[in-house]
């Protein structure tokens, strides 16, 4: 018998199991359907912040749409030091948005934004290895912190959005926008609580759609440039300039990527989890390795930092131009759960952290840090250019803040007392003396005597212990 044929069946992995083709199609046209919505989120925020017109956003939301087709291939199938061969659908980060629009708005533009996201990423796939040894540096209070600034950050644009947008002119903030907001939400809410699986898991998707019919009612829908340039075209590298290196911009990325190796980790986790494949630290960098090599390349192709994500393959400006056409408004009623839904799963996450003062303190301090540069965009204005790119991403204060807080409060033991979660009356320790020690339920003295036992009842009856000896 050769070795081929000797090699048991029980040595295929779960993940390497094959469905028939009908299955196969079905399953990954509902992983676009479901995620559709997280998908398009992140480019049109960052090209609704730097005043794009509708056809940049269009190539935007399509290179978003390539690359995470890309990065899927790589990560599923994997090569040599690339790819955890699990099935996991990348995408562009959303942790990764406010950090950036704090780039774009500090003077650098587009290309500073690009910059940092490949230098940023070139540096993860080096250190990938290293991060399963900072693991315990990110804790359920650190990470919940973060995921929950992640929300709070957004929600500026999400109000923004609904007012009508950069593009509103005299009618932004009028009652008509933000009532077709509030008519979105309703919708995906509706739609939620419809009682029926497929339509609540694709509420968000669904709600901007109809949402959007009733913008063309209104009169508040523009098409026109839907078939504006081409159908199907190759992705035209640095189509926004060339990349700019500035050293703030690349540290406060780097904070993202420490965010993202965090989120990638814990979908692996979950993910072997529920198919039961074995993951290792090894298998865990490889697969840290497979985001930042997609996002080392997704800025030479027009995005931005990839990580483990729901996402569709193929380029169709077409369809990009379709996505960046739907009225502010209706992006500004579904960002309201998408946005919030990021912050509900931070405080889900902070939920799991051990409650007691030092946990409350570190939470409250980094997120009040992180709301900073929110409401009070200027506060840094007088500090260094680069400390000012750091800090004004309110994603990198929370997360240095937490950090920095869990490792003096936690880690360290400076001027803190350990002591056990257990205690005991202090009458129990009446009858003991120095020496005594519990093994195997049975109390014995210093001389290894055994100790007699007596109940609550036998003591409230006057019974004493027999004398030892």
């Amino acid at each position: 018998m050769s070795a081929a044929r000797s090699q048991p069946a029980e040595s295929i992995r779960p993940e390497d199991e094959r469905l028939s083709a009908p299955k196969t199609v079905a399953y990954g046209f509902q992983h676009v359907l479901t995620m559709y919505g997280g998908i398009i989120a992140p480019p049109l925020v960052m090209g609704g912040a730097a005043g794009m017109n509708t056809a940049q956003i269009g190539v935007l939301v399509a290179s978003c749409l390539f690359i995470g087709g890309l990065a899927t291939i790589l990560q599923t199938l994997g090569i040599p030091f690339f790819g955890a061969q699990l099935p996991l659908v990348q995408g562009t980060s959303f942790s990764g948005v406010a950090t950036m629009i704090a780039i774009l708005n500090g003077g650098g533009g587009m290309p500073a934004v690009f910059g940092a996201v490949l230098a940023s990423g070139a540096i993860g796939i080096v250190i990938a290895p290293f991060f399963a040894k900072l693991l315990r540096f990110f804790p359920p209070v650190v990470t919940g912190v973060v995921i929950t600034i992640i929300g709070v950050s957004l929600f500026p644009v999400t109000a923004d959005w609904a007012m009508g947008g950069a593009a509103a002119g005299d009618s932004y903030g009028s009652l008509k926008n933000i009532a077709l907001a509030a008519m979105t939400l309703l919708i995906l809410l509706a739609l939620s609580k419809s009682g029926i699986p497929a339509l609540s898991r694709l509420s968000i998707l669904l709600s901007i759609a109809l949402g959007t019919v009733v913008a063309v009612f209104m009169g508040m829908a523009d098409f026109s440039q839907v078939l504006t340039g081409d159908i199907f075209a190759v992705p035209t590298p640095f189509a926004f300039g060339v990349p700019v290196f500035e050293l703030g911009a690349i540290i406060s990325m780097m904070i993202v990527i420490l965010v993202t190796y965090t989120e990638t980790t814990a979908d692996m986790l979950a993910v072997a989890e529920v198919t039961g494949s074995k993951v290792d630290s090894r298998r865990i960098a490889d697969g840290l390795r497979a985001d930042m090599l997609s996002s080392t390349v997704a800025p030479i192709f027009n995005t931005f930092t990839q990580s483990a994500f729901a996402q569709n393959v193929g380029l169709l400006p077409v369809l990009g131009r379709v996505v960046a056409s739907i009225p502010s408004p209706v992006l500004g009623g579904a960002g309201v759960v998408l946005f919030g839904s990021v912050a509900a799963a931070g405080i889900r996450t902070l939920a799991k952290a051990k409650d007691d003062n030092m946990n409350m303190l570190i939470i409250a301090t980094s997120l009040a840090f992180g709301c900073i540069p929110m409401v009070k965009p200027d506060f840094y204005a007088q500090f260094p250019t680069w400390f000012g790119t750091i800090f004004q991403s309110s994603i990198s204060s929370a997360t240095i803040m937490a950090v920095l807080l869990n490792i003096i409060f936690n880690e360290l033991n400076w001027g803190k007392k350990e002591t056990s979660l257990r205690s005991v009356y202090k009458y129990q320790l009446a009858g003991l003396e120095d020496g005594d020690r519990l093994i195997d339920g049975k109390l014995y003295d210093s001389k290894g005597l055994e100790i007699q036992v007596i109940s609550e009842q036998q003591g409230h009856a006057g019974d004493r212990p027999m004398p030892q000896g």
